[in-house]
């Protein structure tokens, strides 16, 4: 199947060229169509070519939101969690005096959602569609008498000046899709490593990555009291909150190895030199809290 979205004139005529000049065969077309008809006919698309749209009206619904809540909580992997297993900053407590919020994708639905999100390549803010950001959530889990300052990129001076009790980074790739998405240093973009080391150099804190992919990350690891990959939650950040304050455990385990440096990729477990940063299926896990 070609995906050609908009030189699509121009593949069809390159494509009829090379197949009249017998560079392409007829066969390979065939084979083609054919494999398409095939899951066509299976899918029932001949008999019922048009989608039933009786249940559009449950799209969105609170229930189809709290079944992707409990998939966001789900699939976050905890990497790290304080110094020792003696001493976890995870789950954070609701009752503070003051915390922190920091990064470009604390909130930002686009960021979190990325692409493939109603359009292609996805977009920032928080306009492409309804949810839940992580700030809000943030908001809504922790005390009433907490007060919450989500400031996005501070300083140092900010920081230290403001006495927080801890605060949550919340940093990460920016929407791609396909080849957009293409990286030869898998980096996370700034500010986005700037905010992890003002703000964790300073007070406790838990950095969330939002990204489609492993990123790099060691050389700000030794500053970071806690670390959650979260992938890329969608509309439902009220599932982040969920674990990071302890209503709900820490369970997810890493689908694929996170490296030390691209230098070592591709890595893959059985490999004579796996050296990762954290090996394929690893995640620290937590206890529920009532706080």
């Amino acid at each position: 199947m070609v995906m050609v979205p908009y030189n699509f004139t121009e593949f069809i005529d390159d494509l009829t060229y090379q197949v009249k000049n017998k560079i392409i065969p007829m066969s390979r077309i065939n084979e083609a169509v054919q494999r398409i008809l095939r899951v066509k006919f299976t899918m029932g698309l001949f008999e019922n070519p048009l989608a039933d749209l009786s249940l559009t009206s449950q799209l969105g619904s609170q229930e189809h939101r709290e079944l992707a809540r409990e998939a966001v909580r789900k699939s976050l992997v905890l990497l790290k969690n304080g110094e020792s297993a003696d001493e976890p900053l995870l789950p954070l407590p609701k009752k503070a005096p003051k915390i922190l919020v920091a990064g470009s994708h604390a909130d930002n639905l686009g960021y979190q959602c990325g692409g493939w999100t109603i359009t292609w390549q996805g977009l920032g803010g928080n306009d492409l569609t309804s949810g839940t950001t992580i700030v809000n959530a943030i908001k809504n889990t922790v005390d009433p008498a907490t007060q919450v300052v989500f400031n996005q990129n501070p300083d140092v001076n900010f920081v230290k000046s403001n006495k927080f009790s801890y605060a949550i980074v919340v940093v990460g790739e920016t929407p791609y899709a396909e080849t957009f998405g293409d990286s030869l240093n898998l980096t996370i973009p700034e500010p986005g490593p700037s905010t992890i080391t003002n703000v964790c150099t300073s007070v406790k804190c838990v950095v969330v990555i939002i990204s489609g992919r492993p990123v790099v990350i060691q050389p700000y690891l030794a500053n970071i009291d806690a670390l959650v990959a979260a992938w890329l939650p969608g509309t439902e950040g009220q599932g982040v909150a969920d674990v990071l304050f302890g209503d709900y455990e820490f369970t997810g385990k890493l689908a694929r190895t996170w490296f030390k440096t691209v230098d070592q990729l591709p890595m893959n477990v059985g490999d004579q030199h796996y050296d990762p940063l954290f090996p394929f299926g690893f995640g620290l896990t937590t206890k529920r809290t009532k706080n």
